[in-house]
């Protein structure tokens, strides 16, 4: 699907190479880029399999300094995905996570230049997902497959965000 939008967008590209930019080429091109564009933007991630080993966080809480504490998040959310059942205090873990994501969220979002950063809003977005999966389902069972593909694309892009100070 991917490399069909692709040719698609280098055939537009290299047609209207030859001819001379009218507008309507320009309206076909810009279609076309604009219904690729999502499609080439999501880039596979590999999900981990589910692990019962893991190191237990002792760093739990906030340090009040944006960065630091959305990173933390991100990564003790990210163990939290991994975590096959049974593992070891799993549901001691997700007490804690819960927690740490409610403080987090509910400390934040008052701060509209934090409020407003994309990374903010794609960890809101997975601390949604992740909590609304503890509420509904508990602290025992782990996430499905598909929701943690979800959630390690978002990770992946709470990631690169941060990197980028946004």
């Amino acid at each position: 699907m991917k490399i069909q939008l692709i040719l698609v967008a280098a055939l537009a590209t290299a047609v209207s190479a030859f001819n001379a930019p009218s507008r309507r080429d320009f309206v076909k091109f810009a279609g076309v880029a604009t219904v690729a564009a999502p499609f080439m933007a999501q880039a596979e991630i590999a999900v981990p399999e589910q692990s019962k080993e893991y190191a237990f966080p002792t760093d739990w809480g906030l340090e009040f300094k944006y960065e630091e504490d959305a990173a933390k998040v991100r990564e003790h959310m990210f163990t939290a995905t991994g975590m096959a059942k049974g593992s070891d205090r799993m549901e001691d873990f997700g007490k804690n996570l819960k927690k740490e994501m409610v403080d987090f969220v509910s400390y934040y979002r008052r701060f509209p230049k934090i409020a407003g950063k994309p990374s903010f809003s794609t960890l809101y977005t997975s601390i949604n997902v992740l909590a609304g999966h503890y509420t509904s389902y508990g602290y025992k069972y782990p996430l499905p497959e598909k929701r943690r593909k979800r959630l390690y694309q978002e990770y992946a892009e709470i990631e690169k965000s941060l990197k980028r100070g946004r």
